[in-house]
């Protein structure tokens, strides 16, 4: 499945077109053994509540580092960060039930307490 997401606080030119993740071995896979990644392309990691723990990342067998963005089921952004590439493990500040992977050009697109809008393709 397709997922379409949107900074609502601070608008994009284009919406962001994300893998929509939702079981086991899709979250697992994420972005590992991709070769590069378009600018407005992604991975979203949903799970059904939020939790610490099961928004946590692997950065283990990934090319690139990618830009991280945690989303809790208010749609709001609660941490970001710059995850390197073959780093062991990345944890949001607050928990979260959605997980933005995309480019890296995109760390100064989202602040703590941005809305989220996001739709399923």
């Amino acid at each position: 499945m397709i997922a379409r997401l949107k900074n609502l606080t601070q608008p994009q030119l284009e919406p962001f077109e994300l893998k929509y993740c939702a079981t086991f071995m899709t979250k697992l896979q994420g972005l590992m053994f991709k070769k590069d990644l378009e600018p407005f392309y992604g991975v979203l990691l949903v799970e059904t509540q939020d939790s610490v723990v099961n928004t946590t990342i692997h950065m283990l067998f990934m090319n690139f580092d990618i830009c991280t963005v945690w989303i809790d089921r208010s749609n709001t952004v609660v941490d970001i960060q710059l995850a390197r590439r073959w780093h062991l493990m990345y944890k949001p500040q607050k928990a979260a039930c959605l997980v933005l992977e995309t480019h890296s050009q995109h760390m100064k697109d989202f602040k703590l307490g941005d809305k989220i809008g996001y739709e399923i393709i």
